[in-house]
């Protein structure tokens, strides 16, 4: 039992928030394995009742960040991703979107993991797609090189979270935890496109990764969804060199018209992952433009364009010229080369 956080907690019991210093301390306690379930249960709840702050968010990463497994990746790599929690159990947009950038050369370290609030996660239709999500870390800077891509498994890269998971599990609510994901990318990506359950987190968010010296940032929320989306007016808190605004857009400013979220809805990862599929081949329908509208944003983010309007024709570029499927072709292919190797190996003396 972690004495150090028992002060803390008494702090939390006052109403008073932590520092970031001292959200930093206490879970740098937490991933250790120092402080006890109920220890950890009384800060995430003292902290989610009250609401979290900034300095306890940024903190909370500092601390993540020190104990996740790195990957190098170019300096301009960009991540995709969301925060999921918003419960509509859509297609899968940002994977989508991953492969789209790709196809036009952006690096996209893409940090995600398998359902936990939807029914299907990244890592689900993945797998379902052919790609091997638990390829060597070792591999994955040339993976990210080659293909332009590269899924970052988030378990494997956080091992640190697993003394969490146990009160996470029995308190059965939200905490500070569904906050921080997306914020603490294993390739310590400084451009960020990022999907926010609920429009009260995305200024907080984003204020967060700017004191950690984010570059260029999107945090965005559409009619209750984790991304853009074509049903409506969206909200976006942009944070570019420590400065931060907020504005809306719709899918008239990206030149597309609107569309229900109904028009995405998805399944199991069977289903999701044909759906993807048929997008890369040039599939006409309300998915392709919420995934041309999200990648739209990415690229302003990731400094190719400017204009919302100018990001949807180069999406329909990659997708219509065969190259965003070409970037899934290409992940398969060398995410899965060394088992193909080893079975080859295996199976060469009995031929």
């Amino acid at each position: 039992m972690s004495s150090n956080l028992k002060g803390l907690l008494a702090i939390l019991a006052t109403g008073q928030a932590l520092t970031a210093a001292q959200s930093e301390e206490a879970f740098g306690l937490i991933m250790t394995g120092e402080a006890t379930p109920a220890q950890i249960a009384g800060l995430l709840m003292a902290m989610r009742v009250r609401g979290e702050t900034v300095p306890e968010l940024t903190g909370a990463v500092r601390a993540m960040r020190k104990l996740m497994t790195v990957v190098a990746a170019p300096p301009d790599a960009l991540d995709v991703c969301g925060t999921g929690g918003d419960g509509a159990g859509t297609l899968n947009v940002s994977t989508a979107v991953t492969f789209v950038l790709a196809g036009l050369g952006v690096t996209v370290a893409k940090h995600g993991n398998r359902a936990l609030s939807s029914k299907t996660g990244g890592a689900d239709v993945l797998s379902a797609l052919g790609v091997n999500v638990d390829v060597p870390l070792s591999r994955l800077p040339e993976i990210l090189s080659r293909c332009h891509c590269a899924f970052l498994f988030a378990p494997r890269h956080h091992a640190a979270l697993r003394h969490a998971a146990g009160p996470r599990v029995e308190l059965g609510t939200r905490t500070i935890f569904n906050l921080l994901g997306p914020m603490a990318n294993p390739a310590q990506v400084t451009r960020q496109f990022t999907g926010v359950f609920d429009p009260a987190w995305a200024r907080p968010m984003a204020e967060t990764l700017a004191s950690l010296g984010t570059e260029f940032c999107w945090m965005v929320h559409g009619q209750g969804l984790d991304e853009l989306t074509l049903a409506g007016e969206n909200q976006v808190v942009e944070a570019r060199a420590g400065q931060i605004r907020s504005f809306t857009l719709t899918p008239e400013d990206a030149g597309l018209a609107r569309s229900p979220i109904s028009a995405i809805h998805g399944g199991d990862p069977a289903v999701n992952a044909a759906a993807l599929e048929a997008l890369l081949h040039g599939a006409p329908s309300a998915y392709r433009d919420t995934v041309l509208l999200n990648t739209a944003g990415a690229l302003i983010v990731a400094g190719r364009t400017s204009d919302l309007r100018e990001g949807v024709a180069q999406a329909a570029r990659s997708l219509d010229t065969g190259a965003a499927l070409a970037a899934l072709d290409r992940l398969r292919q060398e995410t899965n080369r060394q088992e193909t190797s080893r079975q080859e190996t295996t199976r060469q003396p009995s031929e």
